[in-house]
C-alpha cells in the first residue's frame, strides 16, 4: 500500500536563494519568462502556466525599525480534500494514494472552475493551449524513488521530504526549537483542507507571509456540488418519473376510451339488427 507523502517546507532556514524554482523549470521543461523586480529580491511575481514554484519575499519592519524579510516558497499544496477536485467539470482532476492532486491534461477542457475555486489561486490556464497547469509534486520522480526536484536542489536544507507521519514529527520537533528565536512560530497547513502534502513551519503568523489564515472550501461551491446539483439530479429524475407516468396514464386513458367506444358501436349495430 502507498503511503501519503509530505514536503516540510521550513522557512526559518530559507535563504531565498530560488534554486527551487530553477529546478522545477528544468525537471518539468517549463520555458523561462521575463520578469522584473517585484520588493526586494523577488522578481516573479505571481504563478503562470510555465511557473509552478517561486519564492515570495514579504518585507515586515519590526518595532524596533529593523527590516526583516519572511521568504517563502510557494507552489500548490496538494490538499487532502482539494477544491479544485470537487469544482473540477471535466473529471480531470484526480489524488494520487500518495497525497499529490494531479491535473489530467487530456480531459482539461480549461473552463477555470478549479482556478476560481482555489483558496491559495495557485492554478493558471494557459489563453492559447486552453489547459490548466500547476504543480505536480514531481510525481513522476516521486514514484521512481527520487525526491521531488525542488527537495532535491534546496541547499540550505529548508526542504525535507518523505512519508507523511514522520515529516509531521520533523516539523513538530523543529517548531519548538524555532520558537525559542520566534515565540509566534507555528505550523501550516497540517490542519488546512484536510492537512496539506506540503507543510510550512513559519517564523510568524500566515498574514505575515501573504497566506490566507484559514484557507476553505469555498461555500458557493459546496453549495452547488453538495446541495443543489444532487437535487437538481432528483428533480430531474422526478420529472422523468412524472412523464412517464403521465405517457402510461395517458395510455391507459386512451385504451378505456377506445374500449367504450367500441362496446358502445356494438351495441349500436345489435340494435341495428
Amino acid at each position: 500500500m502507498t503511503t501519503r507523502k509530505m514536503v516540510f517546507v521550513d522557512t526559518s532556514l530559507c535563504t531565498g536563494c530560488k534554486a527551487c524554482s530553477v529546478a522545477c523549470k528544468a525537471w518539468n521543461e517549463l520555458p523561462a519568462e521575463k520578469t522584473q523586480l517585484v520588493t526586494s529580491y523577488q522578481a516573479q511575481k505571481d504563478f503562470t502556466p510555465n511557473t509552478w514554484t517561486y519564492v515570495k519575499f514579504n518585507e515586515v519592519t519590526a518595532n524596533d525599525g529593523k527590516m526583516n524579510w519572511h521568504m517563502v516558497k510557494l507552489q500548490c499544496f496538494h490538499c487532502a480534500e482539494p477544491a479544485c477536485l470537487k469544482a473540477c467539470s471535466s473529471n480531470a482532476i484526480s489524488k494520487t494514494e500518495s497525497g499529490y492532486t494531479l491535473i489530467d491534461k487530456e480531459k482539461c477542457i480549461g473552463c477555470g472552475y478549479c482556478v476560481a475555486n482555489c483558496p491559495w489561486n495557485i492554478p493558471r490556464t494557459n489563453a492559447e493551449t486552453n489547459k490548466t497547469s500547476k504543480c505536480t509534486g514531481c510525481i513522476d520522480r516521486v514514484e521512481n524513488g527520487l525526491l521531488p526536484a525542488c527537495v532535491h536542489t534546496c541547499q540550505p536544507g529548508a526542504l525535507q521530504f518523505g512519508e507523511r507521519d514522520k515529516m509531521v514529527e520533523t516539523a513538530k520537533a523543529r517548531l519548538a526549537e524555532v520558537k525559542t528565536a520566534f515565540p509566534n512560530a507555528m505550523l501550516y497547513g497540517d490542519a488546512l483542507m484536510g492537512g496539506t502534502t506540503y507543510l510550512y513551519l513559519l517564523t510568524d503568523n500566515a498574514q505575515t507571509y501573504g497566506l490566507p489564515p484559514n484557507p476553505s472550501m469555498p461555500f458557493s461551491l459546496t453549495l452547488w456540488k453538495d446541495i443543489v446539483h444532487p437535487l437538481g439530479g432528483i428533480a430531474v429524475a422526478a420529472s422523468a418519473a412524472a412523464i412517464a407516468a403521465g405517457v402510461v396514464a395517458n395510455f391507459a386513458r386512451g385504451n378505456y376510451r377506445n374500449r367504450g367506444k367500441n362496446t358502445h358501436d356494438d351495441s349500436h349495430q345489435e340494435g341495428g339488427k
